[in-house]
């Protein structure tokens, strides 16, 4: 005869929010990573123009680009966005069972985050492959041979934007599954 004692109890639900909290750590390094890098990465350069015969002097920075722009600050939202997470998810590792609504917020607002991060991430590579390539249809020449630390900073702050993305969608699979575990 089998025994019933351990029937109809329940074990507390699972906590995955020590895993979550070093998640978000990771988010926010990466997200001011890549804001640091996009802001530092203005170059200055003596360039010779078709027009004349003497050199001028020319800069490139990020906030000569809309994308680059975008990308700034998405980057900032991303890193406000996680320290205010990070803040929740800190009380919620010394809690046992953190609340299922929110786990439900979470997966929302990492949700949209990992959405604007990733728009931002594809408007900022297609700056910097403009900058790489150029566009002969439009005669617009590459700039990756004169500015080439801007080029490497654009290059590292998509880069890094990027792993933020895939960092957030990990947030969204990780609170689902968090979800999941209580339900069942």
């Amino acid at each position: 005869m089998e025994s019933d004692a351990g029937y109809g109890r329940r074990s507390p639900p699972v906590n995955y929010f020590s895993a979550d909290f070093s998640i978000r750590l990771l988010l926010f390094a990466t997200s001011l990573t890549g804001l640091v890098v996009l802001a530092t990465s203005k170059q200055t350069e003596r360039i010779r123009t078709a027009a004349a015969p003497f050199f001028t002097v020319r800069s490139a920075q990020f906030d000569h680009a809309p994308g680059l722009i975008y990308l700034m600050a998405a980057l900032a939202a991303a890193c406000g966005y996680s320290v205010v997470t990070l803040v929740a998810s800190a009380t919620a590792v010394r809690k046992a069972s953190p609340s299922t609504k929110l786990l439900l917020h979470l997966i929302i607002l990492d949700a949209i985050m990992a959405g604007v991060v990733a728009a931002a991430t594809g408007a900022g590579g297609g700056v910097a492959y403009i900058g790489l390539k150029g566009n002969s249809h439009v005669n617009w020449n590459k700039i990756s041979g004169v500015y080439d630390t801007f080029c490497r900073h654009v290059a590292s702050a998509v880069g890094v934007s990027l792993i933020a993305s895939i960092i957030l969608v990990l947030l969204v699979i990780l609170s689902a599954y968090s979800l999941y575990r209580r339900a069942h």
